[in-house]
């Protein structure tokens, strides 16, 4: 178990470049399963859900090795074996298990899928493609003696779907489509890699028409996180600062610049990245819905700063309980109350606190809150905002910040 402690208060300011994205690698990783051969992947970030993910690969026998921020996977000989429980259960992403095992070997066992404990997830629609495409599910395993191409309708524009949807057909040769899928730019990332193993997959209106291969080896370069510049942009309003985030793509960012246009904050797109200052000077509302509108992944990291300032309401479209950080945070001295689907986050004067952190984002809304609040606080468990962020508090250090994360003993 580890803890952060912050000495919070400090106007926050300097320049950081975001590691590259969680959501984008992680079903990059799972989707070398389906080739034979090696992958390069680039720019991807030491974080922890990596880490597990990797893990997952070597004990199907992948030969990973890893070199600074290039990973290198090769899949050529690989051997069914059901994954140990203990580490599936720790990522959520391991739900892209049902797709890459399910193409290159013909079964997937059935877990308990894991990841951040927010709300019910289920994997309802990554069966239902699976079942498309010729599968069959029982109780413990998913099974198919050979994939077939097919026409797949997603009900809901599902990130997990859409990725096995993506990783099943690609690998399956012949012409599928894909309707009802997710825009994230992660998934825009996965089609890039798996094009670059020998998938033909292109966008036709409201369809992506996927021509699959038998696929080999890919390069890919990560995109940059985009909560990770999301999480230094709530640091910058939070604290009075002025953060400057460098490595993402500000096209992904369009939702975001909404928010601060309408909150009264600002920003500057600059050759050297994208300059975020200035405080909330009207109350706002926070609507999560799938990409291109406001990420899900950044409401809990915002409350914080809707709290310091007017307040405001939190409707999370996509996980509509995912409020269960808000506990944490009033510890902080933040009001709020949930009512249906809605969070209420009321103006507050922050104070420090010693919370846990409840799982990742919800963390790094703690983080956020300590930053702010003048004084010292302690959050524990942080290992789970290791999760999916790189060398965070030596990144908050470089920009002024008063803290650091050790051992709890």
């Amino acid at each position: 178990m580890k803890k952060i402690i912050v000495n919070g208060g400090k106007a926050l300011s300097g320049k950081v470049c975001v590691s590259g994205s969680k959501n984008a690698v992680l079903p990059i990783l799972f989707a070398t399963l389906v080739t034979r051969g090696v992958s390069v992947i680039k720019n991807v970030a030491d974080i922890g859900d990596v880490e597990v993910a990797l893990g997952i690969l070597r004990s199907f026998g992948a030969e990973v090795v890893r070199r600074g921020s290039t990973v290198t996977v090769n899949t050529e000989n690989l051997e069914y074996k059901k994954p140990d429980e203990k580490e599936v259960c720790k990522i959520r992403a391991s739900t892209y298990l049902i797709g890459s095992c399910l193409s290159r070997f013909g079964i997937c066992h059935l877990q308990s899928y894991g990841g951040c404990n927010f709300s019910q997830r289920p994997i309802d629609l990554h069966l239902a493609v699976a079942e498309k495409m010729g599968a069959t599910v029982n109780e413990e395993s998913v099974v198919a003696d050979a994939l077939r191409p097919a026409e797949i309708w997603l009900s809901k524009q599902s990130v997990g779907a859409t990725v096995n949807a993506l990783i099943m057909t690609a690998s399956t040769e012949g012409k599928s489509t894909v309707e009802g899928f997710a825009l994230e730019p992660h998934i825009m990332s996965l089609i890039e890699y798996l094009c670059s193993c020998g998938a033909e997959i292109s966008r036709e209106g409201e369809r992506l028409v996927v021509k699959g291969e038998k696929l080999h080896g890919g390069n890919i370069t990560v995109i940059g996180d985009m909560i990770e510049a999301g999480t230094f942009c709530a640091a910058a309003v939070a604290t009075g600062g002025d953060i400057t985030v460098s490595g993402v793509d500000e096209g992904e960012l369009s939702a975001l610049f909404d928010l601060l246009s309408e909150a009264g904050a600002s920003y500057e797109i600059s050759g050297e990245g994208v300059r975020f200052f200035g405080e909330f000077t009207r109350p706002v509302e926070i609507v999560a819905n799938p990409y291109p509108a406001f990420p899900t992944d950044l409401q809990p990291i915002f409350a914080p700063v809707l709290a310091k300032f007017f307040g405001g309401r939190i409707d999370d479209r996509v996980w509509r309980e995912r409020y269960g950080y808000l506990r944490a945070l009033s510890g902080f001295g933040i009001g709020c109350a949930v009512v249906s689907s809605t969070a209420y986050i009321y103006p507050s004067s922050l104070r420090p606190a010693t919370v846990s952190a409840t799982d990742l984002r919800g963390g790094a809304g703690c983080l956020i809150a300590a930053l702010a609040a003048k004084g010292r606080s302690e959050i524990y468990a942080s290992e789970k905002i290791s999760r999916g962020y790189e060398n965070i508090t030596k990144k908050f250090r470089t920009l002024g910040a008063d803290v650091k994360e050790i051992r709890n003993t």
